[in-house]
């Protein structure tokens, strides 16, 4: 198997043969993460819970980060507690009230540090498992303190995409009204911790030492911190005029693409925050929902990338799209905080998803290509033509027909978010160094990289007679492509089985 090393934003790299250990060992943090300031509100009788945190503070200030004494325009993390298990009143909780309580303009990310027992947490999952496992799924099994009465239809299709942990995870978030929390586990002192974020990721660190455990800890935070929204869309140009919009042929193929992804349960359920929890400063806060995934093809006539719209702006079925929720890139902004867009006249114009902007921007390190007679519109396009992010795994791909490739190594150890310039910087570097797409007449006709605690980006290149996205609907279909609900939490690697095929291989 390979594993390219890390390129900058207008060269290929090279590529070297390496192995899963190999991935695991390589823990540098990302080349772009800085020093940081954060300013910590602990508030707990909880021995354990103490130590760690001021463990955790000690680490941050040793890597050269500052603690401040009290928060300002400067901060970029804050820190805070809660019990586990216990109903936080959401006028208490940081995510609600920093502004008004530290005085400051902005909002940066808050983590919620918690401590569970291991029979603590035991009980939770236990209760959890056995609740998933019932058929049909019974909603008192699902009703825990501080929770909304439907909270159980989130609960429910969260636990049977991620099982138990995963409900677990929007339990506690619920209850703390904290995104991120650090779920530390241990009797008498910290044994492992789970890490906790809005697309669900969740993974384990064990407390091998206090030097080693934090270091990862503030390692991940630091890339969070260092990690800006790309949600800064600009409308540019004159409006598309309707019958131009209508002309084309991609809003039918959208929709039809929706239909069939729909079908194969690619895109998970939206996930409404006001059926997990009631808070009335909700909309102040956090968006009331968010819809998972996104799906673009390019149009030749217009020369514009047809994209699916955020899910955070108002409920968004990816599965039964309408013209309304299909936005027009056909751009970036300069600095890479958003996309430009095009708004169609007559139409709901709504924000394209945050994915457009990796999407948009991975075209510029690839090559373009000249359709010929065999397609309706002879132009120049992108070498890639249809692009698919959903929050699911790959368990195995045929490499004769699909290529994968890897992250740079950082982000296997200290994973990125949706909505992020750095995922984008992840995502089109990864691309960047794809063969199939780097020589346009190689057979292989879809790309992957799996994003670690997120989910993949799927990409398929011009193949005459096809839909767009039918080539991936049907390799989903045939095997060629194996779509799973399980999301790697950390370092992965593909590895040939005895049949070729390419099997994936966590720690």
């Amino acid at each position: 198997m390979q594993l390219q090393t890390s390129i900058g934003e207008s060269t290929r790299s090279e590529v070297y043969p390496i192995r899963l250990e190999e991935i695991q060992a390589a823990r540098e943090l990302h080349s772009w993460a800085h020093t940081i300031s954060l300013f910590a509100d602990i508030e707990t009788h909880d021995p354990l819970l103490r130590s760690v945190a001021d463990m955790l503070l000690d680490s941050f200030h040793n890597h050269g980060h500052q603690v401040q004494d009290d928060p300002d325009s400067r901060t970029e993390l804050l820190l805070t507690t809660a019990e586990f298990g216990v109903p936080l009143n959401w006028r208490k909780a940081l995510l609600f009230n920093q502004r008004q309580r530290y005085k400051i303009e902005h909002k940066p990310p808050v983590l919620c540090l918690m401590h569970a027992t291991p029979a603590e947490l035991e009980i939770h999952l236990d209760r959890l498992r056995t609740a998933l496992a019932k058929q049909p799924p019974d909603p008192a099994d699902f009703q825990f303190p501080g929770m909304a009465p439907s909270a159980y239809k989130v609960l429910i299709e969260q636990g049977q995409r991620g099982g138990p942990m995963l409900a677990l995870e929007r339990v506690l978030q619920s209850q703390a009204k904290c995104i991120r929390i650090l779920l530390i586990v241990g009797e008498d002192h910290a044994e492992y911790a789970y890490l906790f974020n809005l697309v669900g990721a969740h993974p384990r660190i064990p407390f091998d030492s206090p030097e080693r455990f934090c270091g990862e800890v503030v390692k991940r935070l630091v890339t969070e911190a260092c990690s800006h929204e790309v949600t800064n869309h600009q409308a540019v140009e004159e409006d598309i005029h309707g019958e131009q919009f209508h002309a084309s042929n991609i809003p039918a193929a959208m929709r039809q693409a929706s239909l069939e992804l729909g079908k194969r349960n690619f895109f998970t359920a939206m996930v409404r925050i006001a059926d997990l929890v009631q808070v009335p400063a909700l909309d102040t806060a956090i968006a009331d929902q968010y819809s998972e995934g996104c799906f673009a093809t390019w149009d030749p006539q217009l020369c514009a990338l047809f994209a699916t719209v955020t899910g955070s702006a108002r409920p968004v079925d990816k599965g039964d799209l309408t013209d309304d929720d299909i936005s027009v890139i056909v751009g970036v902004q300069p600095d890479g905080s958003g996309a430009l867009v095009r708004h169609v006249a007559g139409k709901r114009n709504d924000s394209p998803s945050s994915e457009s902007v990796e999407m948009m921007g991975m075209d510029r390190f690839l090559p373009r290509i000249e359709l010929d007679a065999s397609w309706s519109t002879q132009a120049e396009v992108p070498v890639v033509r249809s692009k698919l992010h959903g929050h699911r795994g790959i368990a195995s791909y045929d490499p004769e027909l699909v290529e994968h490739v890897y992250l740079d190594p950082a982000y296997y150890h200290y994973p990125v978010s949706c909505s992020t310039d750095s995922q984008a910087r992840a995502i089109k570097a990864a691309f960047a160094r794809a063969e199939a797409l780097q020589n346009p007449g190689e057979p292989r006709q879809v790309v992957f990289t799996v994003l670690p605690g997120h989910g993949i980006v799927i990409v398929e290149k011009w193949v005459p007679g096809k839909a767009p996205f039918q080539i991936m609907w049907e390799y989903f279909d045939s095997g060629m492509i194996e779509v799973v609900k399980d999301i790697p939490q950390g370092p992965l690697a593909f590895a040939p089985n005895a049949a070729g095929q390419m099997i994936l291989h966590t720690c």
